[in-house]
């Protein structure tokens, strides 16, 4: 009994969904299967979802005729079309999850059976078409790129074997000018390496010839070093022979009266060295006291500068002192009037005692006080007097 995860379906709910497709069957049937209608059946759910049919592997199954060359082509169709049916059918019964799907389920059908297929292979179409339309699509889509690419490849590969056999028909062709050409090429190298041992040979004589060139000129250049040098002892030999000795000797006396005058020169111009000597010394005394000079008279101008100071202070202590000893005054006149306001007072004091003398005991504290007070202030003027005179 075959097995699904799908579940089993009514004969009228196939039916139904069938019809939905396309395909119009009976009940009678579902219930007595046949292979052929089994087949179409099956073929009809198969190609709802991988669009497989006999006329799509038709054009296969001739294509892997042909490259087998089987000799009765017709014998081998039907059942290699047969065969390819059901191995797509029994993947396709798999991904249904029915498991034990065989070829007796497709030439030897059996009621239940065949309704479990069905029930099957239309849940699965179904559960396809909706979720899975889409991932289908792009998986045709990409299918047919490949397949395009897989032609183009195809036609490419075919070139380059087209290409490849005309080279090599080419190489064929081009062979024996190939082989008069290395054998030329041979006969060339043995020649260069002949001709280049020859030239090597020529490059090591004419290396000879410059260093001997070199040689013979470094030989012509010490001759004429020597030659030069016996020309010059030649001619300061003829120099140093006297042609004339009157000559050589009005020349010595010349020569001495020369050295005479010269030396007189010399003298006079010692002498003179020594007398600017002498003023230079003095020169240098006269310098040395300049300097002393001028070191004095700028200290003066600094003692001159601190006197000044000196001088400006005094005049404001005296100015300060003037000032203090007319406060001193001022302080002198207001003892004085102080004084006098006091005689006043005590004199104004009497009077009242005398006058008032039923005056209570507080007023004549009040007076006393007051009295005190003044004479306070008048000490305080004195004491503000002696500490501001003048030392």
């Amino acid at each position: 009994m075959a097995k699904g995860i799908f579940p089993q379906m009514s004969i009228s709910d196939i039916a139904n969904a069938l019809a939905g497709w396309g395909i119009s069957v009976s009940p009678e049937q579902l219930k007595s299967p046949t292979p052929d209608f089994v087949e179409g059946v099956y073929c009809a759910c198969l190609q709802q979802v991988t669009d497989l049919n006999h006329d799509s592997l038709r054009e296969p199954v001739e294509n892997a005729l042909n490259a087998s060359q089987a000799e009765d082509k017709d014998l081998y169709a039907a059942a290699l079309t047969t065969n390819i049916i059901l191995y797509h059918l029994t993947r396709f019964a798999k991904a249904a999850r029915v498991e034990d799907f065989n070829s007796r389920d497709l030439f030897s059908p059996e009621r239940e059976r065949t309704i479990v297929l069905l029930s099957a292979f239309i849940n699965f179409v179904k559960f396809t078409e909706q979720y899975c339309d889409v991932f289908l699509k792009e998986l045709r889509e990409r299918s047919d790129a490949l397949i395009i690419q897989r032609d183009d490849a195809a036609e490419q590969l075919n070139d380059v074997k087209q290409k490849l056999e005309e080279l090599k028909t080419r190489i064929t062709r081009d062979q024996p000018v190939c082989d008069r050409l290395i054998g030329e090429n041979t006969a060339l190298t043995s020649t260069m390496f002949i001709t280049k041992d020859a030239q090597q040979k020529a490059i090591g004589d004419v290396e000879q010839y410059k260093a001997n060139r070199t040689e013979l000129l470094k030989r012509k250049q010490a001759l004429s070093g020597e030659i030069q040098a016996v020309e010059d002892a030649i001619t300061r030999t003829r120099s140093r022979i006297v042609q004339s000795p009157e000559r050589i000797k009005k020349t010595i006396l010349v020569m001495s009266t020369t050295l005479t005058e010269d030396k007189k020169t010399v003298a006079l111009h010692e002498n003179k060295a020594r007398d600017l000597q002498a003023k230079i010394n003095a020169l240098h005394n006269i310098e040395k006291d300049v300097r002393g000079c001028i070191e004095q008279i700028q200290t003066i101008e600094r003692e001159v500068q601190s006197l000044e100071v000196s001088q400006k202070a005094l005049g404001q202590l005296r100015n300060l002192l003037d000032e203090k000893i007319i406060e001193r005054n001022e302080l002198r006149s207001r003892q004085e009037l102080n004084l006098r306001k006091l005689k006043n007072m005590r004199k104004r004091k009497k009077f009242q005692v005398n006058k008032r003398s039923s005056a209570s005991k507080r007023n004549m504290m009040r007076w006393t006080w007051n009295e005190k007070k003044m004479i306070s202030k008048s000490r305080k003027y004195e004491k503000k007097q002696v500490r501001w005179k003048p030392r």
